[in-house]
Parts: C-alpha cells; sequence; structure tokens
C-alpha cells in the first residue's frame, strides 16, 4: 500500500511515522519526504488505510492520510520516459563501470533487432568505443556504431563531488545529422522552378537536368563563374530519388588541402594536433544516401585528386589518421569554370579521374550567350530587390535595360544580380534609367569633372574597399584562386580567404 501522510513541518515527524509502523513489524519498501507530506510505501497484509490512521493520528502535527497510486519518483519516472519517448534519437545511461541503467524506446527498438536486452548489457557489447574513452571528466563528441550502426554519439558525464559516476550518451545518426547540415546550408525550395529563362539554351539545360536527375551517375557542371552551378546541382538532387536524404556542398577552392582531406574523409581521435577527441565525421560520411556537390573541382590537388578517384572506384574510404575502412553511398556531383583539356595539358587535373566525373555533363552558357532572358531575369530582380529593402516596385526604362542587354557580363547572372541590387538600393526614384545603369556599370562617380571623394571609416575599411574592388575586377580574367593567386604574388591560401570574405566567385 502506498500513502501520502500530510502533517505539521516540524522536527522529528518522519521518524516518528517510521518508528510507528516499525513497532507493528510493518515493512516499509520505500519512504519520500516533501515539506509537509511524507509518502511511504508500505509492504505488510494487514495495513489498512484504517488502521493506518489509527495509529498516526494520535502523532503529534499529523492532518490527514490519504492512499495514493503511486510513489513521487514513481511518477517522475513516467514523466521522464514519456518525454525521451519522444526522442527518436537513442539515449544510453551508463555507470561508471560501463553497465547500461537505463536507455529510451529508440535504442530498445535497435537492440531488439538484435535480441540483446540493454539493461542487463555492458556498454562494450554494443558500442565500439572502450569505457575509458566514454567515461571522460568533460563533455565530448565522437564517431561510434551501435549495434553496426554510424552515430555521433555527444556524451555527457554524470557527476559527483567532482567524481565521474557515470555518463548519459546520446547517439544521432550520421544520416539525420547531414540532413541537419543540409537544411543549414543555403539551397533553394525549387531549384528548377528559380532557373528563370526562356531561351534554347536554358531550356536544353532544364531538359538535361530533368533527365540526368533519375539516373544515379556522377554528373560534371562546367560553366563560366555566376553561371549558376549550384542551383543546377540543388535541382539535380531535389529531382532524383535521392531528394529525401542529405545535399551537402563544399568548394574546394576555398579550403586549403589538408583542411579539405579532412572535410571530405573525417578523422580520427588524434589524427593531428587540435583534433577533436573522439575524430569527426566527413562530409562522404554525413551525406551517405544522399549527394555531395563538390564545387570548384578543378582547384583540388593532385593528392587529393588522387584520393578521389580511389574513393570513387568503390566508395570506399578511410579517415585520416585511421586504418579501417568505411563504405559510402553517395552521388556525386561536381562543377568548374575552368578549361580541362588545358589543365590535362598543364598537367594540373588528371584525366582518369575527369572521366569518372564526366559521365552526365551539363553545360551551362553564359548570359552573353542567352541575352533573351535577360529582361526577365533583371524584371525578376528588380522584385527581389524591392521585396528585400521594402520598397515599392521598381521599373526601368527600355533604353536602360536596352544598355543591360548589350554588355557583356563577365560575371554572368551573379554579376547581374549584384547590379540591379545595386542599382535598386541607389536608386531616388522608382525608376531606373540609362544614367544609372553606366554609372554602376563603368563606375561614373565624377562630379564637376573630378572623382567622388571616397568615405570610410577608418583605415581597415578603405583597405578592405580596396580589396574587394580589385578582387572584383580582376577575378574574370583570372578565374581560378592560383592564377589569381600567381597574378599577385601571394599565396593561394590568402586569395582563397579573401575571397571567401568578400564573396567573390
Amino acid at each position: 500500500m502506498k500513502i501520502c501522510i500530510e502533517s505539521a513541518d516540524r522536527v522529528g515527524i518522519s521518524q516518528e511515522i517510521l518508528a510507528t509502523f516499525a513497532s507493528h513489524d510493518w515493512n516499509v519498501k520505500s519512504i519520500e519526504v516533501q515539506s509537509q507530506n511524507t509518502f511511504v510505501h508500505i509492504d505488510a497484509i494487514e495495513a489498512t488505510l484504517s488502521r493506518v490512521k489509527r495509529l498516526l493520528m494520535p502523532v503529534d502535527g499529523i492532518k490527514q492520510c490519504i492512499e495514493i497510486n503511486e510513489m513521487p519518483s514513481e511518477v517522475r519516472e513516467k514523466h521522464v520516459q514519456a518525454l525521451l519517448a519522444k526522442i527518436t534519437d537513442p539515449i544510453l545511461d551508463i555507470s561508471s563501470t560501463g553497465m547500461i541503467l537505463a536507455s529510451n524506446q529508440a535504442a530498445k527498438a535497435i537492440a531488439k533487432r538484435s535480441s540483446v536486452d540493454l539493461v542487463h548489457s555492458h556498454i562494450d557489447d554494443v558500442i565500439d568505443a572502450s569505457i575509458d574513452a566514454l567515461i571522460q571528466p568533460h563533455e565530448l563528441s565522437m564517431t561510434v556504431t551501435f549495434f553496426g550502426e554510424p552515430f555521433i554519439a555527444d556524451i555527457n558525464p554524470v557527476m559527483s563531488a567532482n567524481t565521474v559516476t557515470g555518463a548519459v550518451i546520446y547517439l544521432k545518426s550520421v544520416e539525420k545529422v547531414g540532413r541537419q547540415l543540409s537544411l543549414v546550408q543555403s539551397s533553394k525550395d525549387n531549384a528548377l522552378q528559380a532557373m528563370i529563362g526562356e531561351s534554347e539554351q536554358i531550356n536544353l539545360v532544364k531538359s538535361q537536368i530533368s533527365r540526368f536527375a533519375t539516373l544515379d551517375l556522377p554528373v560534371l557542371i562546367v560553366g563560366k563563374t555566376g553561371t549558376g552551378k549550384e542551383l543546377v546541382a540543388q535541382a539535380l538532387h531535389q529531382l532524383g530519388p535521392r531528394k529525401d536524404k542529405p545535399f551537402l556542398t563544399i568548394n574546394c577552392a576555398a579550403i586549403p588541402e589538408q583542411l579539405l582531406e579532412s572535410e571530405l574523409f573525417g578523422y580520427t581521435s588524434g589524427a593531428f594536433t587540435g583534433a577533436n577527441k573522439g575524430g569527426k565525421p566527413g562530409l562522404f560520411e554525413l551525406a551517405n544516401g544522399g549527394t555531395l556537390f563538390l564545387d570548384e573541382i578543378a582547384e583540388m590537388s593532385p593528392y587529393l585528386q588522387a584520393k578521389l578517384l580511389r574513393f570513387l572506384q568503390d566508395f570506399r574510404y578511410r579517415k585520416v589518421g585511421g586504418t579501417k575502412e568505411f563504405k559510402a553511398d553517395v552521388k556525386i556531383i561536381s562543377a568548374s569554370h575552368q578549361d580541362f583539356d588545358e589543365l590535362f595539358i598543364q598537367g594540373e587535373f588528371r584525366e582518369d579521374l575527369f572521366y569518372r566525373l564526366n559521365v552526365l555533363k551539363v553545360e551551362l552558357p553564359t548570359l552573353a550567350q542567352r541575352q533573351s532572358d535577360i529582361e526577365l531575369l533583371v524584371n525578376y530582380f528588380l522584385s527581389l530587390a524591392s521585396q528585400q529593402i521594402n520598397q515599392q516596385g521598381v521599373d526601368i526604362t527600355a533604353a536602360a535595360l536596352e544598355l543591360l542587354r548589350g554588355y557583356h557580363w563577365p560575371g554572368n547572372i551573379r554579376q547581374l544580380e549584384n547590379t540591379i541590387f545595386r542599382l535598386v538600393a541607389l536608386s531616388d526614384g522608382d525608376v531606373i534609367d540609362t544614367e544609372q545603369v553606366q554609372q554602376v556599370l563603368f563606375g561614373q562617380q565624377k562630379n564637376d569633372g573630378q572623382l567622388e571623394t571616397l568615405h570610410v571609416q577608418d583605415w581597415a575599411s578603405a583597405q578592405a574597399e580596396f580589396e574587394k574592388s580589385l578582387l572584383t575586377q580582376l577575378y574574370p580574367h583570372y578565374p581560378t584562386t592560383r592564377k589569381l593567386a600567381a597574378r599577385l604574388n601571394v599565396s593561394h591560401n590568402k586569395i582563397a580567404m579573401k575571397l571567401r570574405a568578400y564573396h567573390i566567385g
């Protein structure tokens, strides 16, 4: 029988209650004390509520006794279990010796497939990590397998008087982490519809996307800077059978070789100085089941080209610092704005890797090659820019539109978009004319024959403005980080960092 005894809040009343039960040889299985309430679980056949009341009411301070169905700890446990049941990721509670004390339904469901009772198991039997690695006095994350399935384990120590008494292990599936990461990366909800244009060239591209998306084969996207290669990659993923799986992207030109290797393949614990304890999954692992977009693939170093080629042969790989082989089921989409024939001659890109990547090919036209689409694009960007700055619809004169149509657009659609946004932001009225277009396109910043003074806050902002302007002008003529670095006589990494900082390329 379980009872709640309401009483005055005085010292020693709980001891008197227990002494009363002990005098009748009643076994008390558990007791919980709260302010003015004592909860007791009595295991005695002769203990009835009426008899308990007769025994306790004479005790000074006792107000009433009522029978209850559950002890407060049992109620809390049910609430915790209900909460944990809503969490779809496995959770394990282990002791300092590695015994599993508790788990949620998600963990039990995975264990059930292997006919294992988690509550009577040791952590070594279900996770490929030693107890010494899991029991640490600080939070850590590591990649593990739970009953052979890959997970990222977030481990939170349970402490008592500065001593680790156990740990709570929260297991996140690698695929789920990959999907979450793909949501964080910017993408269009419907990339194919976001491809504005009705020209013959762009309709051919859309037709190729629709066909290639259903084929589980590598796709190479080629086109000049700013032609929309990432948008094409997103459309290929969204229209294919992997659409509900992760879509991850990485710019091979923006990351140094050593970091790019660990980003792609992941690394094991202690692989290098500064590595996360427990290691880190790479993009191949996180994109498993989905799509990985390798932008600016031609910028990849010869060493990584060889390692990527080895991966594409059987989709197996080793993490940096590791010896164990993993397998990833990913669709590879790659892109570049460079001339691969020229790269072959210069020995900067492997032909055998090119043939692995170039199974299916989408070639994007420049904006100059699809001039009939410029009016549609201008109107689309005018609408977006107006919404962004909370301005009523901005129009453009026919002469100004013709000026935009006749421009050569070395930066293609990206340059046109930036130009329209700048025109709308600088416009004082609701109509953009030729003078405004000429000023933005050709930098006419004269006032009475004199150049306008450049207003800057300080030396750093002036330097940043100069760097951005210089790189923006040179990048279309030296469209790789290596060529631009050679032109400016600085390191490849510095150029990559600056291009990324100023969102160029």
